[in-house]
């Protein structure tokens, strides 16, 4: 059995300061997964304080992919830091879990918060906030800034305590009933479905390649269209992954993938 300290409101507040850099360090490859890190250092460290290499591990596994609208964002911490204390405790905790939660609430929970966030709080606070700016009004801007950011920091804030305590009752209702596996199992399915769904949105490619010439001319494009939709995309993520796979490091193959993608387009097949 491992052993962990306690995680107290203070951990929980300096994760929520920690929490506002989430767009700050944010990567193509990986997108939040600097910050995200970042924010859970102070938990970790805690979880982790006479386990050095359950900490380098934890570490590891916050740096694959992430991202989630930056103000809700805390949600997501607390209950990863509770599944961490889960983890730290427990010797027969699986690990993939952690991030299994992680790929499968960061679509739906964004929807959620862009829609509330970015589609309405912003609206709200940007049309207040711009009459006044056209009538002179020097409180414009500033009243914009209040509107959205007070709902904002306060949401943030509960959401950090709320993520931790959801988490944390949440786990322990799962270990008593013996239902964590089929939960694990079912935010695998899910994940791999966002997954598969980003590829699909995320990864355009298409080619302009024609067979004949005139009004009879075949396009491959819509041959592979027949074939199954979106199959280049698919290949293409194919390839990336069976590179990542042989560790190509991630950089090597972003270049690659220009380089490819620059000369396709100057001979036309792309």
């Amino acid at each position: 059995m491992k052993t962990s300290n306690k995680i107290t409101d203070k951990d929980l507040n300096r994760v929520f300061l920690r929490s506002f850099s989430m767009e700050f360090s944010w990567n193509y490859e990986r997108q939040m997964s600097l910050a995200y890190v970042y924010a859970m250092i102070p938990a970790l460290k805690k979880l982790y304080a006479d386990n050095r290499e359950g900490l380098i591990k934890a570490l590891k596994r916050h740096l694959e992919f992430f991202n989630m609208t930056p103000h809700i964002v805390t949600l997501m911490l607390g209950i990863s830091i509770a599944m961490e204390k889960e983890n730290s405790e427990s010797d027969s905790f699986d690990e993939n879990s952690i991030n299994n939660i992680k790929t499968a609430l960061m679509g739906p929970l964004s929807g959620i918060g862009d829609s509330f966030f970015w589609g309405t709080l912003r609206l709200i606070a940007t049309g207040i906030g711009t009459s006044l700016a056209l009538k002179g009004n020097i409180l414009g801007p500033i009243i914009f800034l209040l509107i959205f950011n007070i709902p904002h920091i306060i949401i943030r804030y509960i959401f950090t305590k709320m993520g931790y305590r959801l988490g944390t009752e949440f786990l322990s209702r799962l270990e008593k009933t013996g239902t964590m596996k089929k939960v694990t199992y079912g935010a695998s399915i899910l994940g791999l479905i966002v997954i598969g769904a980003m590829t699909s949105q995320m990864v355009s490619l298409t080619t302009p390649l024609a067979i004949g010439q005139g009004e009879g001319a075949v396009v491959v494009q819509n041959i592979l269209n027949d074939i199954m939709p979106g199959i280049l995309p698919l290949a293409t993520f194919g390839v990336v992954y069976y590179l990542l796979g042989k560790n190509v490091k991630p950089l090597t193959i972003l270049l690659g993938m220009a380089i490819f993608g620059i000369l396709g387009s100057f001979i036309g097949i792309f």
